[in-house]
């Protein structure tokens, strides 16, 4: 039997593929590429997690089976076996980023856009000349997107006025390549509260994991608060591309959720980055 202990995955690339009948890592998430590829039809992974982790905010892949959960104290133990490769047929591609190696994944995450370091002011046409430059991801990475078993764009916000001003962006701007991508739009349920803060009621996290598969190409734009419960419960990892809306109070006088500084809104961004999303600015 081969068995391998997963600690930096990006330095095992030489390790053929499904090489192990067991691995053993303490993040699963972050070296899933790596065990997928090098744990044999059967195998076994075994991960261990911290507390803050749990069974509800891990995104299991499709072709893993739990078959063991425990808690010890402040550790989690998780057991899943393989039960097929994630590997599509020959003359398929794998999803984006997700499926890819990692170094391809940094290698399209380094080629995005840079980010603005201040808001462009709403009568300058910066936020336009800001858009021309955004670099999408099927570009990125040369893919057709014919592969991708769906094809979906979920715009999420607060009812606006004209009632679709993301999705009419999306068919102009976005590079379908003629292809069909299912729209939803998504309007969040608010209440005021004695102190006049809206609350979101809408749980995103759950949408998604009810409505999209990790095979399938998703792009989303959304505002900063629903992307922090993404982001919180992991659900942000079936999104190929977003397009964060996270306008500061007092810039550009749009109806926006956030009451936050533009340093909170960079960190945010940098969080999803790190994350592995493929994620730009919204100015529209």
């Amino acid at each position: 039997m081969e068995f391998s202990v997963v600690n930096d995955f990006d330095k095992q690339s030489f390790v053929p593929e499904e090489s192990f009948d067991f691995i053993f890592t303490k993040s699963f998430q972050s070296a899933s590429e790596f065990i997928d590829r090098s744990l044999k039809f059967g195998g076994v992974v075994a991960v261990l997690e911290l507390d803050e982790w749990s069974s509800h905010s891990f995104n299991k892949p499709s072709n893993y089976k739990i078959v063991y959960y425990r808690k010890l104290r402040s550790t989690n133990v998780f057991v899943m076996k393989k039960l097929q490769n994630a590997r599509p047929r020959s003359g398929n591609k794998r999803r984006l980023l997700w499926y890819n190696t990692s170094e391809a994944k940094k290698a399209a995450l380094k080629k995005l856009e840079d980010v603005l370091l201040e808001p462009p002011r709403a009568s300058s046409g910066t936020s336009k000349t800001y858009r021309k430059r955004t670099k999408y991801l099927p570009d990125l990475l040369g893919d057709t997107l014919e592969s991708c078993p769906r094809r979906v764009f979920i715009h999420v916000g607060l009812p606006e006025k004209d009632g679709g001003s993301g999705t009419r962006w999306f068919a102009k701007h976005y590079p379908t390549r003629n292809l069909k991508f299912e729209i939803y739009k998504i309007e969040t349920l608010t209440k005021e509260s004695p102190k006049k803060k809206a609350v979101w009621e809408m749980g995103m996290s759950e949408w998604l994991r009810k409505n999209v598969k990790e095979e399938e190409y998703v792009v989303m734009k959304a505002e900063a608060e629903v992307v922090e419960e993404m982001v919180k419960s992991k659900a942000i990892r079936l999104v190929d591309e977003l397009f964060l809306e996270c306008n500061p109070k007092g810039v550009g006088g749009r109806k926006s959720m956030s009451q936050r500084a533009y340093w909170e809104c960079l960190a945010l961004y940098g969080k999803l980055r790190d994350e592995g999303v493929a994620v730009h600015q919204w100015w529209g």
